[in-house]
């Protein structure tokens, strides 16, 4: 038995919307804590991990653990539906994802389960970050958006007491600089200079997660992969990992 309710379930929404930009489908795992679910894409360049606290519902019964495997599309077309003062109640029923939307009526859709296998996914607990970086989600957004004028990656460096996110093409080049003291950059700790390119295409999608969060932490090293951490009160947390591209500098 699985039923659990959502009074405001616009961040559980833009979660899910997220995920779906790298994953066509899934296993989401039910436990007494809450819902969990972690999986790499296709091209093994990238891995999502998303939890929901079991507080963030308002109502929450499980009476074992269990996996539950969707079409993360299918699933957010119908969440979808679901209005920012609707409510959102999903349940377990008969192999299917029962999912209600009331408001001032009372909707109800049918999500097939998929028997899915656990795909192989890289372990990301294992790497070792050499700095950290706190920033506004609109900066990093600017960012990214001033590098795709330019290019298809992003360079993010730290050099002394100051954060950058660079992009270069044969003639052009767009920049962006913060210094320590600068409100959007929250924190920043690193034992050395570094730098590390990161793909356009994947970046572009994983910062539609800033709907969710206040700030965005930043975890890298020199030519390794990035951890980018979306952080709501601790209840609602979705982080991405995604493989740097070899520095040409």
């Amino acid at each position: 038995m699985f039923r659990a309710t959502l009074t405001s379930p616009a961040p559980f929404i833009n979660c899910i919307s997220t995920i779906g930009e790298l994953i066509d489908e899934g296993i989401f795992r039910l436990s007494k804590e809450g819902i969990s679910f972690i999986a790499a894409d296709r091209a093994m360049v990238a891995v999502v991990d998303f939890n929901i606290s079991a507080q963030c519902f308002e109502k929450y019964d499980i009476d074992e653990d269990q996996n539950m495997g969707l079409n993360v599309t299918n699933f957010l077309s119908v969440l979808k539906r679901c209005g920012p003062t609707d409510k959102l109640t999903l349940s377990l029923k008969d192999a299917k994802l029962e999912v209600i939307i009331e408001n001032s009526s009372k909707r109800k859709f049918l999500v097939p389960l998929l028997d899915l296998n656990q795909e192989e996914v890289p372990p990301i607990d294992q790497l070792d970050f050499k700095a950290k970086v706190v920033v506004k989600p609109e900066i990093l957004q600017s960012g990214i958006e001033d590098a795709e004028i330019i290019g298809d990656a992003v360079l993010f460096e730290i050099s002394g007491s100051r954060f950058l996110m660079k992009a270069e093409g044969d003639i052009s080049r767009a920049e962006l600089e913060l210094e320590k003291g600068n409100q959007s950059l929250i924190d920043l700790r690193s034992d050395s200079d570094m730098k590390s390119r990161y793909p356009l295409e994947y970046l572009k999608k994983m910062i539609k997660a800033s709907k969710i969060a206040d700030s965005v932490c930043l975890y890298f090293g020199q030519d390794y992969p990035m951890k980018l951490e979306f952080k709501a009160d601790n209840k609602l947390g979705l982080t991405f990992v995604v493989a740097p591209r070899v520095s040409e500098d």
